[in-house]
């Protein structure tokens, strides 16, 4: 069985091409077997990066087989060559490591895209604290990408719970994602009220208060009676609630 190689230190050396990412997207693979019969079996991607990935399936080909790769979301199709599989390389286990012949950002859908896109703006945040950008623009910003990649969450978990055609769960859970972040939203206007930042010709206010009288007024026909006095003495005006799909580190997994 093959071993990655390892640091002066004893680390385990990285050998891929780009840091793999966490994503759920169904596949099907398809290859001939040694006796030349065609072979199919679904499939699901764990972690992947733009050349390839890791597959989680019960039947696979064995090493250097080429594979037809087919996204059940988006019905595109793309090569791929074995690089390992359970018996041949040190930590792979339920599945198989590919890597796609012709490179694409693309095929493993948007959900990876975004997740890359929220490096970037991880990255671009540590450039902007390193010039001494105003720390206030700076938590926007942070929020800015603190929510996108809360949104990449989504996708996924949305995408997780269709897979398991529990439609019901996917409505269930965004409600839920979109009903923390209004409380969030409304905690910083808390805020910006008592540091004196917002006043009768704030602009928006007039229409915040209407839009906040409406969801008032529907939130009471969901609740039970003498419920909003409870809640309200049980929040605690602390940092937004961070999401539970919020900012995640990119995992880079070695196979």
């Amino acid at each position: 069985m093959a071993r990655r190689p390892t640091a002066a230190d004893g680390t385990k050396l990285e050998r891929r091409k780009e840091t793999r990412f966490p994503v759920t997207v169904p596949v099907e693979a398809s290859w001939r077997g040694a006796d030349g019969a065609l072979m199919k079996e679904e499939a699901v991607a764990r972690q992947v990066n733009a050349h390839g990935g890791m597959l989680e399936m019960a039947i696979y080909p064995e090493i250097g087989t080429r594979v037809m790769l087919t996204n059940f979301l988006s019905a595109e199709a793309i090569e791929a060559r074995v690089l390992a599989t359970p018996s041949s390389r040190e930590g792979v286990s339920q599945g198989i490591v590919i890597e796609l012949v012709s490179p694409s950002e693309t095929f493993w859908g948007v959900n990876l895209q975004m997740k890359k896109a929220g490096v970037e703006l991880q990255r671009l945040e540590k450039g902007l604290r390193s010039q001494g950008i105003d720390l206030r623009l700076l938590k926007e910003f942070r929020d800015a990408v603190d929510y996108m990649q809360a949104i990449a969450g989504s996708v996924q978990q949305a995408r997780d719970r269709q897979t398991q055609s529990d439609e019901d769960g996917v409505d269930s859970w965004l409600v839920g994602e979109r009903i923390r972040r209004t409380m969030n939203l409304c905690l910083e206007v808390i805020t910006d009220f008592e540091a004196g930042r917002i006043t009768e010709d704030t602009k928006g206010v007039g229409e915040l208060q209407e839009l906040l009288d409406q969801a008032s007024q529907r939130l009471r026909t969901v609740l039970p009676p003498n419920s909003s006095g409870r809640v309200a003495r049980s929040v605690e005006l602390t940092s937004p609630e961070t999401s539970s799909i919020g900012r995640r580190r990119p995992q880079s997994r070695e196979s």
